[in-house]
C-alpha cells in the first residue's frame, strides 16, 4: 500500500523518518511517497486533507480534528524547546504589543504561543521561518518569533532574546511544550494507522541505535548547518515524547488546544 507522507527537512524530522522511508527497516508492505516542506505549508495542506500522513503544528490540530488522528510517535514536545522572541536590541516585554512581529505562519504553534503571551500584539507578518532573522536585521520587522535551528544561530548574528515563549508556557501551565506531531487521515484503515505509528517508533529507535552518527539523509536536507548544530537540533526536539507521547504528552496537547480556543 502506498501512502503520502509529509514532514519538514529539519534534522529532527529526517532523523525520525530516515529508516522508515529509506528501507532501513521492514515496513511490512507499506511504501511512503514523501514530500518535505516547511511546516506551515504542511499545515495549510492539512486543511485540504491533502496528505495521508503528515507532520503538523499542534496549533492547527483543532482545525483538522475531523479529518486527522494524532499518532503517538514522532512528535516534537518537551521542555526547554519552545520558540524565542528576538530583536536587534533589547525591548521591554510591555512594548512588544506596539512592534511589527515576524511569525513563521498563522497556523504554527509558535504563533499560538506568542499570542498566548502577547494577546494585544496584532502587527504580524507571516514569513518562512528561515527568513525571520534577516527580516529583523534589515528592519522589516521589529521582533521575530524564531523556531528550529535559528535558536542556535541568532546570537551569532547579533540578535538578542526578548523572551523564551516556551519558558513562558511552562511557567504559566507547568506543562511541557507541545510543538508539532504526526497525524494520519481518518480514512486510512485503523490497522494501517496503527502500523504506521509502530513504524515511526521503530524508525526512531533505529536512528537512536546509530546516533551520534548522522546519516546522509539527515545531512543532505540540512545543507547550511554544521553537524554540531544538527545534533543540537536533534537533542533538543527529539526525546522520549517522540517515541511515545504517553499520558503527559497527550495532556499537554489537550491543554494547548483548550488555550487555543481564545484565539
Amino acid at each position: 500500500m502506498d501512502l503520502s507522507l509529509g514532514f519538514s527537512p529539519c534534522p529532527n524530522d529526517t532523523f525520525i523518518f530516515d529508516a522508515m522511508v529509506n528501507n532501513k527497516i521492514d515496513t511490512d508492505g507499506l511504501r511512503f511517497n514523501t514530500d518535505l516542506q516547511d511546516v506551515e505549508t504542511l499545515n495549510k495542506w492539512a486543511l485540504q486533507g491533502k496528505l495521508a500522513v503528515t507532520k503538523l503544528s499542534f496549533a492547527v490540530y483543532r482545525k483538522v480534528k475531523d479529518q486527522y488522528n494524532l499518532l503517538n510517535s514522532g512528535s516534537a514536545l518537551g521542555r526547554g524547546c519552545g520558540p524565542l522572541l528576538i530583536a536587534k536590541k533589547p525591548i521591554a516585554p510591555e512594548d512588544v504589543k506596539d512592534c511589527r512581529i515576524a511569525i513563521p505562519g498563522d497556523n504554527t504553534t509558535a504563533n499560538l504561543l506568542f499570542s498566548i503571551a502577547f494577546p494585544e500584539a496584532k502587527q504580524k507578518q507571516v514569513m518562512v521561518f528561515s527568513e525571520i532573522e534577516s527580516a529583523v536585521l534589515d528592519g522589516r520587522a521589529d521582533v521575530g518569533v524564531i523556531i528550529h535551528e535559528n535558536r542556535f544561530t541568532y546570537q551569532q548574528k547579533g540578535l538578542v532574546k526578548i523572551i523564551d515563549l516556551g519558558e513562558y508556557w511552562e511557567s504559566t501551565t507547568g506543562s511541557p511544550i507541545p510543538l508539532g506531531g504526526i497525524f494520519i487521515r481518518k480514512d486510512v484503515p485503523l490497522e494501517i494507522q496503527q502500523q504506521v505509528d509502530a513504524l515511526i517508533h521503530k524508525s526512531l529507535q533505529y536512528s537512536y541505535q546509530h546516533y551520534p552518527k548522522l546519516s546522509e539523509y539527515v545531512t543532505q536536507h540540512a545543507q547550511e548547518m554544521d553537524e554540531n548544530v544538527m545534533r543540537q537540533h536533534i537533542d533538543l526536539y527529539v526525546n522520549d515524547f517522540s517515541l511515545d507521547l504517553g499520558q503527559e504528552g497527550h495532556a499537554a496537547v489537550d491543554l494547548l488546544m483548550k488555550k487555543a480556543g481564545g484565539f
